[in-house]
């Protein structure tokens, strides 16, 4: 039986469900803020800044802290390596499924 699925092509940094959600909200979007991710992934502050500082230090993630008016506002947004790495990640996925 020939195997054409490549395990090592499942990047682990986005592999992570917390980061992985990060990934595909933001592949919709120009930028998320902070409290929009936490929402939508039902993460903690504590789980959802480790993730994000993982793809931010990966280059997959910007992450842009600002003030409006007296309140911190914290973005994320994907960057160029980060979009061809999802879409490098669903593609090696979909040839994981389509063996199934």
């Amino acid at each position: 039986m020939t195997d054409a699925f490549d395990i090592s092509r499942i990047d682990d940094v986005i592999h992570g469900r917390v980061r992985l959600g990060i990934m595909a909200v933001l592949s919709g979007v120009e930028s998320a803020d902070f409290n929009t991710l936490k929402a939508r992934l039902q993460a903690t502050d504590g789980n959802l800044s480790v993730h994000l500082r993982k793809l931010e230090e990966a280059g997959f993630v910007a992450v842009n802290k600002r003030f409006e008016g007296r309140k911190p506002l914290t973005e994320a947004s994907m960057t160029p390596a980060g979009r061809k790495a999802f879409v490098a990640y669903l593609d090696a996925m979909q040839g994981l499924v389509g063996k199934a």
